[in-house]
């Protein structure tokens, strides 16, 4: 199969995940599969990644499609290890419309290059550099999605709305978890991150370029952001905003 038609299979799998994981939780019922529908997703964004590296040789991050595909993979990786680990089954209703619309956005003209030219040799260090730098980004993405359910959330309760044990709501995990999951998975983040800037820093400012510098920035500020949580305390609605904020600024890196 080509990448577009994996790419479109895999957003038949995501978009069916969240389809029928709004349908169970309207009556407030648990939707058991969704981990079997982004594994599926899973797959296909792995096909695609492998076509697209033995077509150029290396890492696949050389234009936008690849760069959209690579983060949709990330993220289907954190989701595994959060979704479990921290009871938050909720992640894959609210993760996979983002997934499902970076894999639709990545299949548009232009996005993808046709025939990427292969590279002639291959650097370790680069090739840590961008995957890791990357993959550090699926879990600010999901730490994101977290805090936008912390602030749903959070809303609802300070506004005492009626309903609130019903339907979505009812079924979103307990408060304190959501924010404890976007400091979690921003500090996982942050070490992926630095392990990517390491590898910049062993390529050579000359062969990373401006790319290496916006990282340190993103590093410096999400090392304020915990640095501020954990010494000087901030009320947990200001940290779930300013992680969205932060990792949405962040996202200028990709327009270098």
């Amino acid at each position: 199969m080509t990448a577009v038609s994996l790419l479109i299979l895999a957003s038949f799998f995501t978009g069916t995940a969240a389809v029928l994981g709004w349908k169970a939780v309207q009556s407030c019922e648990k939707y058991r599969w969704t981990w079997l529908w982004i594994l599926c997703a899973f797959v296909c964004q792995s096909l695609v990644l492998g076509e697209r590296g033995a077509l150029r040789g290396q890492c696949p991050l050389g234009d936008y499609g690849e760069i959209l595909v690579f983060l949709a993979w990330s993220l289907s990786i954190f989701y595994f290890v959060t979704g479990p680990a921290y009871r938050l089954s909720l992640l894959g209703l609210f993760s996979t419309p983002v997934v499902t619309g970076m894999q639709l956005v990545a299949i548009l003209p232009g996005m993808m290059e046709v025939a990427p030219l292969k590279a002639e040799s291959i650097d370790p260090w680069n090739e840590t550099h961008a995957a890791m730098s990357v993959l550090s980004y699926g879990a600010f993405a999901l730490a994101s999605v977290a805090g936008v359910m912390f602030l749903v959330l959070n809303k609802k309760l300070k506004g005492q709305q009626s309903g609130l044990g019903q339907g979505l709501f009812g079924c979103l995990p307990p408060i304190r978890s959501l924010i404890d999951s976007v400091v979690r998975l921003t500090w996982i983040g942050l070490v992926l991150l630095s392990v990517g800037i390491y590898a910049g820093f062993r390529m050579g400012v000359e062969g990373s370029g401006t790319h290496l510098w916006i990282a340190i920035g993103v590093w410096l500020a999400y090392i304020a952001l915990l640095g501020i949580w954990h010494v000087f305390g901030m009320t947990p609605r200001k940290m779930a905003s300013f992680m969205v904020v932060l990792f949405v600024l962040s996202l200028l890196v990709f327009a270098q």
